[in-house]
């Protein structure tokens, strides 16, 4: 679903306390009695002044009624989340402005955003649950696992883990936005000026990138962890430029190189290396590199390799600190990555089962019917079509890696924004 902030606005101190008292009654209700929403939203206008709220925030979708529901009740949509998420931000003064969407994808939005300064951040919106199964019953039944939860409870736990380790991976130096605010299952991060690798027609030294790439799998590892998703959508390539100035025939002379380097992002399937499927997911995401390289810069390494056995034994060695543990630590159990972790293989194996496709709202109505949802489907999968073939594909200058001359400094900067500037996480 889109984000739509023309609402928030015009949202009385009554509407954010009934919208707050549903999220709470979802946590043991899937469709919220509305008495309890009276008792819990505790307004000084009482019933009535409950009532009002519940038809604003009705009217403007960010609650839904459910048909044919035994009792009368209100569930909380995504788009009351977004809203709720966004109010916690704005009160922590983090986002005071939103602008639009730079980024989509199968699980997240991607939102330009800014607080009251004007600088600019990211916004990460996780949305869990986009993928639609044409095996619909079954997986509804599978939303109703109280163990399980909700893909909104999901949702929750993919940011809340992507922060923790986002917060680790920079105390300990890795090229990664700064995480700045989580709420729900939102993200703020820093915006960083840069392509996705997959954007990247030609570089002056894949072999240089393609080690600096390989190098981070293995840091990766040798913190405990492996990325997961480790792929060409999920790398961003910086431009940094430093300036050196030399002393040529008795005059000054500035010269401007330009090195790239590579930011990672998307962190929710993130796994330890002592995960009983470890050995897969490294494989996994050094082929993903070899294959990219081979297939887009005709590079192929000389080297077999780097393999997981090697990797493991390398795991804390040199005083590397554990980052597995520490995520464990701030908080994300064991029990929140199995649930999340259960989740989002399901969506996988019937993305690969050829039995998943994208739609633009999960389960509006629990009886509509699979024909409508189809249809749904289709004008989603066309739209996500004409944006890829909109998106650029920009050759890095082979000026890149040495100084540039005079007249190559008149060169455009590649950068985040424009036609072709969108990047999917």
């Amino acid at each position: 679903m889109f984000l739509d902030t023309r609402v928030l606005r015009h949202l009385t101190a009554e509407d954010w306390k009934v919208l707050a008292a549903v999220e709470m009654g979802s946590k043991n209700h899937e469709l919220v009695p509305t008495p309890l929403i009276e008792r819990m939203s505790r307004l000084k206008g009482g019933v009535s002044g409950v009532h009002r709220s519940i038809a604003t925030l009705a009217k403007s979708g960010l609650i839904g009624r459910m048909k044919e529901a035994k009792y009368d009740g209100y569930r909380l949509t995504y788009g009351g989340l977004d809203y709720l998420a966004l109010h916690t931000h704005s009160s922590k003064d983090v986002v005071y402005s939103v602008g639009s969407r730079v980024g989509v994808g199968k699980e997240s939005d991607i939102m330009i955003v800014a607080d009251k300064t004007g600088k600019q951040k990211i916004l990460k919106i996780h949305r869990l649950g986009r993928i639609s199964f044409r095996t619909v019953k079954s997986n509804r039944d599978y939303l109703r696992n109280k163990q399980g939860g909700s893909w909104m409870y999901l949702s929750r736990l993919a940011a809340m883990k992507e922060y923790a380790f986002m917060q680790a991976l920079q105390e300990e130096g890795f090229p990664v936005p700064e995480p700045i605010n989580q709420s729900r299952h939102t993200i703020v991060m820093s915006l960083v000026e840069s392509l996705p690798l997959r954007q990247v027609s030609s570089v002056p030294d894949p072999a240089s990138l393609y080690a600096e790439l390989i190098d981070l799998i293995l840091r990766l590892a040798k913190h405990g962890l492996i990325h997961g998703d480790f792929n060409e959508f999920n790398i961003l390539i910086k431009e940094e430029r430093t300036n050196k100035y030399t002393i040529e025939d008795g005059e000054e002379k500035e010269t401007e190189t330009v090195t790239l380097v590579p930011i990672i992002i998307d962190f929710p399937q993130m796994v330890s290396m002592d995960h009983v499927n470890a050995e897969m997911y490294f494989d996994r995401d050094v082929e993903c590199i070899k294959r990219f390289f081979k297939k887009r810069f005709h590079f192929v390494p000389t080297q077999p390799g780097p393999f997981f056995k090697d990797a493991k034994k390398t795991v804390g060695k040199d005083g590397a600190k554990r980052l597995d543990a520490a995520v464990e630590a701030s908080g994300f159990t064991k029990k929140m990555l199995k649930e999340l972790e259960k989740a989002i293989q399901e969506q996988q194996a019937k993305i690969d089962a050829g039995e998943a496709v994208e739609e633009d709202e999960l389960d509006e109505d629990e009886d509509e019917e699979d024909d409508n949802e189809d249809d749904s489907d289709d004008e989603e999968d066309e739209e996500d079509q004409q944006e890829e073939e909109e998106q650029a594909v920009f050759e890095i200058p082979a000026s890149v890696g040495r100084p540039l001359s005079d007249a190559e400094k008149g060169l455009e900067k590649l950068s985040l924004g424009g036609k072709g500037g969108k990047r999917r996480v």
